[in-house]
């Protein structure tokens, strides 16, 4: 287990298949979604999205799909990496923190070891990350230790198996062995199928396509993205320091996301059930249909240029229920 699979002999992936679960299960799903969310952002570090920066994440996609792995990895993966190394910049600075509080001699140099030792380790970590990543998805290529190694030493990189295998187990210790997290992917998937669910008649598999790549759009101009959506929700091209950082629960969302992705979607593909979709949205999530279209809007901006979504429903905003998950039909 754990041997590379030759690419022409791999079995195509035929896509997720829809229709299939009982109600029940979606909305015991849906619940379970939603409070993982909630949980996360009440938790949130304010250093979250440091690591999910253009490059990182066009680094974990590029090399994913070299090494054929499926969609939800690569987003696991970037996940991963970005909550590990938010451990280990804490870690950094608490180590300042008591080097300054005790008065230690060569604390300086101590700071300066931690830096460097996580600059030096990064791109070891960060394919950690991504063999973690693709044992989670089992039906899939499973990246094992031969296949890193050689692609370490192709950029000059002279680690051994052990030091590749303790990598690993560095990423597992400092995040306690919680690794599976759930991906955004997750949540448009989830969604698409209660949307099928409650009636609204979509073609499932061109929908799920565009998700997808509007999910690696969404990923690779992250801050782009945002920095629009925060500026059209405060109404005001400068945002103040303290709003910013308020925004941050905004960007790290994954139940926004994913709403605002199965929006933009049916958008483009069906801008006629575009409306009705945005209203179940709503009342499946209890987020409002203002902040959907402005995600909408944020999104197809950086695509062509439109703001159609914002002119056809410039009025439609709800305010959220408290409880943001409705009970299915």
């Amino acid at each position: 287990m754990g041997s590379q699979v030759p690419a022409a002999s791999r079995c195509r992936d035929p896509g997720p298949v829809f229709g299939e679960v009982a109600p029940e299960v979606i909305e015991d799903t849906l619940i379970c979604l939603a409070t993982e969310n909630e949980q996360y952002l009440s938790e949130l570090s304010d250093r979250a999205g440091c690591f999910k920066e253009t490059q990182v994440v066009e680094f974990i996609f590029l090399l994913s799909e070299k090494w054929h792995l499926d969609q939800s990895a690569r987003y696991q993966a970037v996940e991963l990496l970005e909550r590990f190394m938010i451990k280990q910049v804490e870690h950094i600075c608490k180590s300042s923190r008591e080097n300054v509080k005790s008065h230690e001699q060569g604390q300086g140099s101590s700071w300066s070891s931690l830096k460097d030792q996580i600059y030096d380790t990064f791109v070891l970590r960060l394919v950690s990350c991504i063999q973690l990543a693709s044992k989670l998805s089992l039906h899939y290529n499973i990246v094992n230790s031969d296949t890193a190694l050689k692609f370490l030493q192709s950029l000059k990189y002279s680690y051994t198996k052990q030091e590749l295998l303790e990598s690993e187990l560095a990423v597992l210790k400092t995040l306690h062995f919680q690794i599976n997290m759930s991906t955004p992917l997750a949540y448009v998937e989830l969604l698409l199928e209660v949307l099928g669910h409650n009636g609204c008649l979509l073609p499932a598999k061109p929908l799920h396509q565009m998700c997808m790549q509007l999910l690696d759009f969404s990923y690779l101009t992250r801050d782009t993205i945002y920095d629009t959506l925060l500026k059209t929700a405060i109404e005001n091209s400068t945002p103040s320091k303290l709003q910013v950082a308020k925004f941050l629960t905004v960007k790290e969302d994954f139940m926004l996301l994913a709403v605002g992705i199965i929006s933009t979607s049916v958008f483009i593909l069906n801008p006629g059930h575009w409306k009705q979709v945005v209203e179940h949205l709503n009342c499946i999530t209890g987020i409002t249909s203002q902040s959907i279209l402005e995600f909408s809007y944020a999104v197809l901006k950086h695509i062509i240029g439109s703001t159609t979504p914002k002119q056809r429903y410039r009025n439609c905003g709800t305010k959220a229920p408290e409880n943001r998950i409705m009970p299915l039909k």
